[in-house]
Formats: structure tokens, sequence, C-alpha cells
């Protein structure tokens, strides 16, 4: 046999605890037990053994199976190899009682084939046909022992069969075989669906915790794609969310190499899913009514597009591309595994895109809409050190509404508010993208104006101040700006803000509604700002 016919795992049935298994068996071997006590008294004819030989045999047996289990309790380490040695047993037990109770005639010879299917089922395939095997080997032993006069056996009786003794034993074992090769092949079915749906959980597993350690809607994205695609054996796979403007990618696999930072707009079957709330599957995508899909997914087909919901509110769209490979269809298994995974991404999503606002909420002025002063505290030392690695100036800006209380006095505090957001909108165009434009206080506004020495950022001041008075605010509105560049005018942060303060100071000074340049620079910045060398 080379070895235990119980291998080191026990197939698809590892989700079942070895203890539940030894139980199950426990009980079979007692009914076994009882039969064979209950036979010499049912029918004594057929029966070899006496009542106290059959007593004597069944006590062995039971004491074995208990000490078998005692040993189990004590030694859970050794739980296979018990297992597997008790099989061998019962091997050697159920040839010795069908022998002794009629042979292939015998009430007791159905057990063997039960037996078969019972450790089929709680074992492996595997160990069953190990098990038809040994029960085999046993069966013809016992009928050449019988055969040469070492045991004695009655070859006659109920359910005996026709021919010679020989035939009758091999009968019996191509029975028991069919038998066994039967459920080994559903049992086989069985373990591998177990297996994979053991897989899959696994997988889940494995991404529950990945998601646990990311942070951000695109690494979330990224987790659930590359896990799917891994999983699955997936080709092409994207997630997308943001519904503001076009569709955001927030993880892909298997795209090509153009852009996969938006899915742009008119893509009808991430539309549909969102408002529907329900899985489709696509044979092929209209590129017509997809066109930003399309290009991301060229000539897909096969698709399953699954919703990503977080308190029934859409939060993504799942794309995955089946194989072409394995056909138009897709396995309810996988499908419903599919769900599984994007549901559980789902809120990992919901968190990462909170964290986002709660951010934002954090480094922008809830009035403007602009930096607000935390942001610009942490953006201007970031600034003034990269600053000072690369030898580049750096300008600061700043920005104070004249009269601006005399407004809010006359038209109130909501006419003031919606100045304050008026101005902020008419600042930000004025600025680049690598400006940083933050309400300072009250209705003061500073920009950080990077790689900017003095005179280019006279321009920028005295655009924004052009932008203040062409607003479209309740009453005109002029500002004061005063300019300060590093490290012309500061050697850190402190001095850079105390010097463009100062600068702003001397414009109210000199009258308001104009720009400062720190260190006394009173040339003409409207001049500056007209000149051909400054756009």
């Amino acid at each position: 046999m080379g070895g235990s016919p119980v291998s080191a795992h026990m197939g698809g049935n590892d989700m079942v605890p070895v203890a539940d298994r030894l139980r199950y068996l426990e009980a079979f071997r007692f009914g076994c037990v009882l039969l064979l006590l209950a036979l010499p008294l049912l029918a004594p004819g057929l029966a070899v053994v006496s009542l106290r030989d059959a007593a004597t045999a069944a006590g062995a047996y039971g004491a074995v199976s208990v000490l078998a289990s005692l040993g189990w309790r004590i030694r859970r380490g050794r739980g296979l190899l018990l297992f597997g040695g008790m099989l061998l047993v019962d091997g050697v037990f159920l040839a010795w009682a069908v022998q002794a109770t009629g042979g292939s005639g015998s009430l007791l010879r159905s057990l063997v084939p039960l037996h078969l299917v019972v450790v089929t089922l709680l074992a492996s395939y595997r160990t069953g046909l190990k098990m038809a095997m040994w029960h085999s080997m046993l069966l013809l032993a016992v009928f050449y022992a019988a055969d040469g006069g070492v045991m004695k056996s009655v070859e006659e009786g109920y359910g005996a069969l026709p021919g010679t003794g020989f035939e009758r034993v091999a009968a019996f074992i191509g029975a028991f075989w069919l038998v066994t090769l039967c459920t080994a092949v559903f049992s086989a079915v069985n373990e591998r669906e177990l297996r994979r749906r053991r897989i899959d959980l696994e997988a889940l597993a494995e991404m529950a915790n990945e998601l646990e350690k990311v942070n951000g809607p695109t690494r979330v994205g990224q987790v659930l794609v590359d896990k799917l695609c891994e999983t699955f054996g997936f080709k092409r796979a994207l997630l997308v969310g943001g519904w503001a403007e076009a569709p955001v990618v927030l993880g892909h696999r298997g795209l090509g190499p153009r852009s996969t930072r938006t899915a742009g707009r008119g893509n009808a079957l991430i539309d549909t899913v969102r408002n529907e709330k329900r899985t489709l599957l696509v044979k092929r995508l209209d590129e017509v009514a997809n066109r930003g899909l399309a290009l991301l997914l060229p000539d897909a087909e096969n698709l399953v597009v699954v919703p990503l919901l977080a308190e029934g509110r859409p939060i993504g769209v799942l794309v995955v591309e089946q194989p072409a490979e394995r056909g138009s269809r897709i396995e309810q298994r996988v499908l419903a595994m599919v769900e599984q995974f994007a549901a559980h991404a789902a809120l990992a999503l919901a968190n990462a895109w909170l964290l986002v606002r709660l951010k934002r909420m954090a480094d922008v002025d809830g009035l403007t809409g602009v930096a607000n002063r935390r942001s610009f505290d942490l953006t201007l030392a970031r600034a003034v050190d990269r600053a000072t690695q690369q030898g580049e100036p750096l300008s600061l800006v700043m920005v104070d509404i004249d009269h601006f209380k005399r407004l809010n006095d006359s038209y109130g505090h909501q006419s003031g508010d919606k100045a304050l957001r008026a101005l902020a909108t008419s600042f930000s165009a004025v600025c680049r993208n690598i400006d940083t434009l933050a309400r300072y206080g009250g209705e003061e506004f500073a920009v950080i104006l990077p790689a900017s020495p003095s005179s280019a950022a006279a321009v920028t001041g005295e655009r924004l101040r052009r932008a203040a008075a062409e607003a479209p605010t309740v009453v005109p509105i002029t500002a004061s700006v005063g300019i300060a560049t590093f490290p012309d005018h500061a050697s850190g942060v402190g001095d850079l803000l105390r010097a463009a303060d100062t600068a702003l100071y001397e414009s109210k000074q000199r009258g308001r509604d104009q720009v400062t340049i720190f260190g006394g620079h009173d040339r003409s910045v409207a001049a500056i700002a007209d000149s051909p060398d400054h756009p």
C-alpha cells in the first residue's frame, strides 16, 4: 500500500475537522460491532463463529477503536496517522467478519462497499481508492486462507452468488470497486469545488488585509483589480469612480499605453450600472455608446460590470474581461466571488473617499474654496525648503481688501461673504497651476509663487489688484498688495511673512489700491505689468 491510505491532506474535506470525521467513523464501527453480535442470534446457520467468538472479535475491534480515539485526544498532532491506521484495522475486521459469516453469501458483505463510500466521503477520493485496493487484497487473502483450511467458512446462504468460490470473490470485489469509483468521481468533483471556494475565500481574506494597509482611492482600486486578476485569471480590468466630471480610473490591469487617468464621458454602460445598481454581463462592448471605455479596452468582449455600493450609493464601477479561451459564459461561482470582492472593496473605497474629503476640508477654506491658513503655513514651509535646495527665488504676495469692514457694515455680512467668494474665483484665474492661493485671514489673501523673482511677482501682484477691481461684487472693491521674495528679502519663513506684511502695510499707508515690493521699491508696478517683457 505504500504507507497509510490517508495522505497528508484530506482533499476538499479539510474544511471539516478531523474530530468530526472520527466521530462519524466511530458510529460506523459501532454499527458493525452490533451487526456482528446480532448475526449469530438472528441467523445462526449463516455464522461459522459462535456468539462467544463473535463477541471476542467485536470486543477486540472495539477496544482498538477506543484506544485510537483516546490516543487522538491525547496526541492531537497524530490525528491523521491514527485516522489512517484505523482504516487499515477496519479492513482487516470486515474481511474476517464477511468470511466468517458466509463469505459471498454473508449478510455483512454490504458493509465493505458501505465502508468504502464512508471513507471516500469523509477522507478523500484518493483514500477511497486506496482502501478499495486494501479490501481487495484482504478479501483475496482471507479467501485463500479459507480455501487452504486455515479459516472456516460457509459459501452458501442468503444471497450466495453463483460460480466457483474465486469467481464469487472476484465478482464481489468488482462490485465494490464499481461503487468506489462512482463515489470517487462525484467526491472528486465536490472536492475540487470546495478547494476552489477555499482558495477564493483565502484570496478575499488576503485582499481585505491588504486594503487595511493602503490609503487613497487609487491604491484601494489597484489592490482590488490586482487581486481579482491574480485569483480568477482576468487579463484586463479597471475600476472607475468619481462622478463629478469624467469617471476617474482608480485601478487597472492589462490596459494599453494610452492615458488611464479618466474613462472619458459618454459611457452608457457605466451610467447604466450606476443607475440600476446591479451587475451586467456584456458580450461585446458598444464602442459608439462607450467611447471612453472603448479607448481603454479596445475590442473588449465578455465583460462583467459590477457596481461598488456604499450604503446603497454607487461609488465605483468595476469592469473585468473574461478571457476568450473560456468562452462567453462566466461561472456562477466566479461571478458571485467577483461581487463579494467588489463589496469588500466598496467599504474600503468609501473610507478612502471620506478621508480625501476630510483632508480637503482640513486644507481648504470653507467659504472661499481656496487653501486655508493651516494649508498655507505647511505649503509655505515646504516651498522655502525647496527653494533653498534648488537655489531658486520664491515670492510671497499678500493681498488685503480695502475698506472691507465698511462693505460688511453697509451691505451685511452675506454680501461680504459673496464678495470674498467672488474675489477668490477672480484671484484663482490669475494664478498659475504651481501657485498656491490661500485665505490668510478675514479679508486677506496670500499667494505663494515658486520660482518667481520680485519682478515676476510684481506682475502677478498687479494682476491680482486688477482682478479685485473687476470682480463681480455688490460695490466696486480695491485691494492693496505687498510682495517679498526669498532669499532677497528674507532668510526664512518668518522673515518672509514679516517682509510681505510690511510691504502690504506700506501699500495701505501710501493710499491703498497699489502694489509694493518690500525694501522701498517705489517704481511703478503697473508699468512693470504693462512691460512687453512680462506677459
